[in-house]
Formats: C-alpha cells, structure tokens, sequence
C-alpha cells in the first residue's frame, strides 16, 4: 500500500504551495475523493486539506450579485436567504442533487470537480477507459451506455459530468474565481468543463495547483420564471438521466431571453443555444415548446442503449419550460 502524506493548509497561498507538488489533491468535504480513492482511480501521494480555509462565506455584491465561497456546503448554499430568493434555480439544484448527509459535507467547489459516474471508469475491472488510463480504450461505447452522452461525445469518450449544481450555475451565468501559481483568473462556468475530444482525462479546464476560491453569481435576471428540472430512475437519490435548467425572462407574454442548459447528455452541462434562439419573441405556446424540445437535441447521436434520452430531453426541456414559466 503506497503511503500519503496530509497537511493542512494554513492560508490560499500555502495551499497553491502544496498543491502544486507531483501526487497531491486538495480536500474539501472529500464525498468524491473518498470514493475514487477506494477504488483505487484516484491515487494521491499528498492531502492538502483546504477545509480550515476561509472560503465558505456567502456575501451579496455591489452591483447585486453574489459571491459564494468555495468551501460553502451545499447544504449552506442551497439554504441561504440571497439563492432562495434571486437563485432559486441554483437552490433547486442543489437540493435534487444529493441526500442531506452528503449536501452537508460536499462543497461548492467540490461538486464543480466532481467526477464521471460512468460505471466504466468508476470499477477498475473495466480494462478500457481513456479517461481512467488514456489510450486504452472506452468500453461504454459497446458496452451498456444507457446512462451515457448524447451530445458532445467523442470516440474517446462518451461519459457524462454527474452535477446538477453546474447545470443550473451555467444557466445562471456564473464565474469561477480560480487562484494559482500563476495568479488569480476568473472563468466562466459555461467554459470550465471541457468535452472529451482527445483528452478525456481533463474534465475542466483547472491547471495543476489552481484552487477554486468561488464562484460569483450576477445580478439576478431570471428570479421570477426558473425551474430545475431532474428525470432520474428513481425518486431518492439518483444522478440524473436528463436534467434541464430553465429560465426566462419576460417582456409581456412573449419570451426577452432565455437560458436553457441539460444535464446527464454530455460531458459537460451543455447549453441548448439554438432552443433559446426558438423562444425568443415567442409565447410559450405548445407548438414553440415541441419546438425548443427539438432544437435542445439537434445533432444528438445516441448509443444502443440510450436513445430514450433524446425524446425524454426533449419531453424534459418543453415541461421545465412550461413550469418556469408558469412561476413568479
């Protein structure tokens, strides 16, 4: 058994300090390192907890936005008075996402860098996984990929990213504040998580040592009309087969603008541009949702065992419109 070494870190910069050593994986809640490294995926040679940090704050902007820290639990996140009331996609998300117990341990910035359920690259006994060992192969593409891409898959790889918080974050507009050897950067979320092409071993766009230190919220422009929507095999805990993240907003009865992003169809939360180009303009007749449902999965190529996700994506996205919608 190879031995790890821990240490705590005492500030941001020690922690950048640390992280940036060969072998070493910042800890947080750990509810996705904890797992991986049981089965043997993951194989760190150094901790560095991060969970001392003072980074879990959730403080309203100026300009009426919000910064949510990255240590924040999204039990916090979810409950907080600001997201419940101007995000409650977000807080929707966040409570579809996990049972209580691990919501209380994960972190914002955790669930951000959580990995692929796909049941090839979680049980090593699958020989053939790029994202697991590049180069090998990817046994889901001929294998049961029920629960696979749709969307934005690549001959490397047809996982799925497991969060429903970044769905919703992505259709919120939000940033990723990162700080690294190299200094602070800000990416937006919609450009963090990469689809596979032929690195499937980078799921985000994170470089070695960089730490997430929040995400920002912007002033909120769909708190009237949003909905989280989560079709799953099973009414408790369960990752999702299609998610939607729906929000409007209204000039009238006619749809101003729109965001609409899915879950569990590709490798990253993937935005529907071309569904809310179909609303724009329009009032959410019946005809204008089938349509959106439509243009959401333009260009799906489905697997052998998961072509049922393209109508239930289309089915999800005209219903979470609907019931966004219908809210104010």
């Amino acid at each position: 058994m190879q031995s790890i070494s821990y240490e705590r870190a005492s500030d941001v910069n020690h922690a950048i300090e640390l992280g940036r050593q060969p072998g070493a994986k910042f800890i947080g809640g750990g509810t996705n390192l904890l797992d991986l490294y049981k089965s043997g995926i993951e194989k760190p040679v150094r901790l560095v907890d991060v969970s001392r940090l003072p980074l879990s704050a959730i403080d309203e902007l100026p300009g009426g936005g919000l910064r949510i820290g990255a240590m924040a639990s999204n039990t916090a996140a979810a409950n907080h008075p600001l997201v419940r009331q101007r995000y409650r996609l977000l807080s929707e998300a966040l409570l579809n996402g996990a049972s209580t117990q691990l919501r209380n341990m994960a972190t914002v910035g955790g669930n951000l860098l959580q990995r692929t359920r796909c049941y090839y690259f979680t049980d090593p006994t699958f020989a053939h996984c790029n994202k697991r060992d590049p180069g090998s192969g990817c046994d889901a593409i001929d294998g049961h990929n029920r629960i696979h891409a749709i969307l934005g898959a690549s001959p490397q790889c047809i996982a799925t990213n497991p969060s429903d918080m970044s769905v919703a974050l992505v259709a919120l507009d939000a940033i990723v504040h990162l700080q690294g050897p190299d200094g602070a950067r800000q990416v937006p979320v919609a450009d963090f998580h990469r689809l596979p092409e032929d690195q499937p071993q980078f799921d985000t766009v994170i470089q070695p040592g960089e730490l997430i230190v929040a995400v920002e919220l912007p002033a909120p422009k769909f708190s009237k009309h949003s909905h989280y929507l989560k079709v799953r095999d099973r009414a408790s805990y369960a990752f999702a087969l299609v998610s939607v993240a729906a929000a409007i907003e209204f000039d009238g009865d006619k749809v101003r603008d729109a965001r609409i992003v899915l879950g569990g169809v590709a490798h990253k939360p993937w935005r529907a541009i071309e569904a809310e180009n179909v609303l724009r303009g329009q009032a959410l007749t019946d005809e204008v949702l089938a349509k959106a449902g439509e243009a959401a999965v333009a260009g799906a190529r489905p697997y052998q065992h998961n072509a049922f996700k393209v109508e239930l994506a289309q089915r999800a996205v005209a219903r979470a419109l609907q019931q966004a919608g219908g809210q104010s």
